[in-house]
């Protein structure tokens, strides 16, 4: 298992099972702790009703957290809170629980510095992943947003290389739905951003 699943599955187990924020391990490799990135974890659970090897079991999310700019003093601080807070504050999911633990995998997604998009030919779902915001009432030349790492105004943010998502009016139009954001009535500014997926 790679350092950055372990670290995620090693903060969900120990939080879910003894309520405890785990310190980082020190033989984790050096970029842990001297790089800083947003970090997504996503959480999947097997989905086995019909008692099919674990192999051919489907899996289902049940849970999604994270930040698209660093929060936290390093990577591995990062990595840490949003796998904590992917297991226990997904609005759309119950807190997970211990029996569940077994049964879940783990993706860890570290996000390059958001960009503004300019034009919609600089997008590919397979290989960016976007933020779409809110545009602020501002004079025309100062549209960029201020980023923090946190949502700030209506925001929604899609990964990149999701199943189904092979356009950019696609990508652009979950995520606005995910922000609750009427493109058609509200002005948007949308960043791309990389992001290396680890499973």
């Amino acid at each position: 298992m790679n350092p950055y699943i372990l670290l995620a599955k090693s903060a969900v187990e120990a939080y879910v099972k003894e309520g405890k924020i785990i310190t980082p391990p020190k033989n984790l490799p050096k970029e842990f702790f001297s790089k800083k990135a947003g970090v997504f974890v996503t959480i999947e659970k097997e989905n086995n009703l019909r008692g099919l090897h674990r192999s051919q079991a489907k899996l289902v999310l049940r849970g999604c957290i994270g930040t698209y700019l660093p929060t936290r003093k390093n990577l591995a601080q990062e990595i840490i809170y949003n796998a904590i807070a992917a297991a226990t504050e997904d609005y759309r999911f119950s807190p997970i629980q211990e029996q569940e633990l077994p049964f879940l995998s783990y993706t860890v997604y570290i996000l390059g510095k958001p960009e503004l998009v300019k034009s919609l030919k600089e997008l590919n779902p397979k290989k960016y992943g976007i933020i779409v915001k809110t545009a602020p009432v501002v004079s025309p030349d100062k549209t960029d947003v201020v980023f923090n790492g946190h949502r700030t105004f209506k925001s929604g943010l899609l990964l990149p290389d999701l199943e189904g998502i092979d356009t950019p009016e696609k990508q652009i139009s979950i995520a606005c739905q995910k922000a609750g954001i009427d493109p058609y009535i509200e002005k948007i500014i949308i960043y791309k951003f990389t992001a290396k997926k680890y499973q």
